[in-house]
């Protein structure tokens, strides 16, 4: 289990003292105990009600920020500016990433961190609140995954509870951070690598959905490393010289012919996939430089590092035939998730308190409209929460997505809070995604989602018993006979440069469409869309 610091026995103690002195007996001290969490849970719930407002704006503002990963500069200055305003610490560019960010407010034991995502999706500007594709400005990034939300939930939640202890003095550290670059699973494994959650006691993460749920175990998705294969050979006259050329590109596409033939031949839960970074400048020059990016996804971390053995064997071979040389760049890893089970079952039943939030028929409307337009099941809105499941027999887990708050879930005791922020039955990394982002769905669903996750921070904060059951978990099953190594190399660096040409392309456009939340109430009223708008005008 998890040493006992001095601050635990101290506040121990001193319930313990309080309750003798009152000449409370056990079973008095615990009814007493549970009645009056029950009225602290009571009042962070109203706390967070009162925030709904600035949930709202903050929603908005990052919403109409629409950056993409590691160029979320606005997001973090309008996040980190909140958050000095509330009387925390900012240690900026933590991990060599200048858009992240590590926020601390308080002192003592236990520290508990909160995290999120913050960064968006390419091509996936879209006016929110519209049910078909209506983009603000054609081909420009947007929050088509819905991470404007999670930051926000975490932050009402933090200073809703940050207000009871200061008000009641309670000691303990929050800390809060951005999970920069998710879509690219570019950082989180950087902040494990660089120490920043070594002295955390426990960490809750948030992360935008249809439904509200947690979980808890390992099973759910795919770990991956990401690599970019680059081929260098030798430019020539695509017709004057052709022999004299040796074709970088000609090693990519060769590279991927090989690889799309291994696929067969790979277990069913791979996910590996790719795209073109650089193909050459133009048709008559044979290109000297050319490189191509992999996602090598598996469910464990020996079949991962095997998967990318085999991309290395696959870019030598390419490299042979084509005589050309190669090199390759990781920019991104992230370990297959593991959630913890104390921690879990507390949130569930925060989640059950809190329940779901009531939908408008403008709500369904808009959701309904969506989907049929899409061509989804037309379900409307989800109205009951999910319920807490064992996890999935590992030897079954057929893959999926990744993300990189795996390597921090090795480090210590974390779960994942999924709040009802968007519409079921959407593709995911796609337009559709962001059509909910900046609605009531959203509001509702970002303020449900706050509600709970104050009531895990609080629970974390004040009840030892849960923090030693989320670290025998952690020590005695989890990590019992698994460790984690890092699928950094010791080389590897933040990839800060991704995504940089798309932002120098689009910021400027986008400025123009930023939220003024002093002058419009929401940013559907700034933008004059009616709500909901489900049919394009003939």
């Amino acid at each position: 289990m998890k040493k006992v610091t001095k601050t635990m026995i101290i506040r121990r103690n001193a319930i313990a003292g309080a309750c003798l002195a009152a000449g409370l007996s056990f079973s008095m001290q615990a009814s007493a105990a549970s009645d009056s969490s029950d009225d602290v849970k009571k009042a962070l719930i109203t706390a967070v009600e009162a925030k709904a407002k600035q949930a709202q704006v903050m929603n908005d503002m990052i919403f109409s920020f629409g950056e993409l990963g590691f160029q979320e500069t606005e997001t973090s200055k309008y996040l980190t500016d909140i958050l000095r305003q509330n009387g925390f610490t900012i240690e900026q560019g933590i991990s060599g990433i200048p858009t992240a960010w590590m926020a601390t407010w308080g002192s003592g034991e236990p520290v508990i961190a909160l995290g999120s995502d913050i960064d968006g999706i390419p091509k996936a500007s879209q006016k929110p609140g519209v049910a078909y594709h209506d983009p603000l400005i054609k081909g420009a990034p947007g929050h088509g995954e819905g991470h404007n939300s999670g930051s926000v939930v975490n932050i009402i939640a933090a200073l809703a509870v940050k207000e009871h202890m200061q008000k009641n003095g309670l000691s303990g550290t929050i800390k809060i951070w951005p999970g920069v670059a998710e879509e690219q699973l570019g950082t989180k494994a950087y902040y494990v690598r660089d120490g920043y959650f070594k002295d955390v006691d426990a960490v809750l993460f948030s992360h935008v959905s249809n439904t509200f749920a947690t979980h808890w175990g390992g099973g759910y998705g795919n770990g991956l490393v990401s690599v970019q294969y680059n081929f260098y050979g030798e430019s020539a006259h695509s017709a004057g010289s052709p022999w004299r050329g040796r074709s970088a590109l000609d090693a990519v596409e060769l590279m991927e012919v090989g690889m799309g033939y291994r696929r067969e031949h790979l277990r069913l839960s791979q996910r590996t996939h790719s795209i073109i970074v650089d193909g050459g400048d133009q048709p008559n020059v044979v290109p000297p430089v050319a490189s191509r990016w992999y996602f090598f996804r598996e469910t464990d971390y020996p079949h991962i590092k095997s998967l990318w053995q085999i991309g290395d064997n696959l870019a030598k071979g390419a490299a042979l035939m084509t005589n050309t040389t190669w090199d390759s760049t990781v920019l991104g890893s992230a370990w297959p998730m593991h959630m913890n089970k104390a921690m879990a079952e507390d949130a569930y039943e925060n989640i059950k308190r809190v329940g779901m939030p009531q939908w408008s028929k403008e709500d369904i409307a808009l959701a309904k409209a969506l989907q049929e337009n899409i061509g989804a099941e037309p379900e409307g809105l989800k109205t009951e929460i999910s319920e807490l499941t064992d996890p999935p027999d590992l030897k079954k887990n057929t893959g999926g997505g990744s993300d990189d708050i795996g390597d921090i879930s090795w480090q210590v005791p974390t779960i994942t809070l999924r709040y009802p922020a968007n519409i079921p039955n959407l593709p995911g990394h796609n337009w559709s995604n962001a059509v909910a982002m900046a609605t009531p769905i959203a509001h509702k669903g970002v303020v449900a989602g706050a509600k709970a996750q104050a009531l895990n921070l609080y629970d974390l904060l004040t009840d030892d018993k849960l923090l030693d059951a989320a670290w025998d978990y952690y020590k005695n099953v989890q990590t019992k006979d698994q460790q984690y190594t890092p699928l950094l190399r010791e080389q590897d660096q933040p990839a800060i440069h991704l995504n940089e040409g798309i932002m120098n392309e689009f910021r400027d456009k986008m400025k123009s469409y930023y939220y003024n939340p002093d002058k419009y109430d929401t940013y559907l009223e700034q933008l004059d869309i009616t709500y909901p708008t489900v049919k394009q005008a003939d």
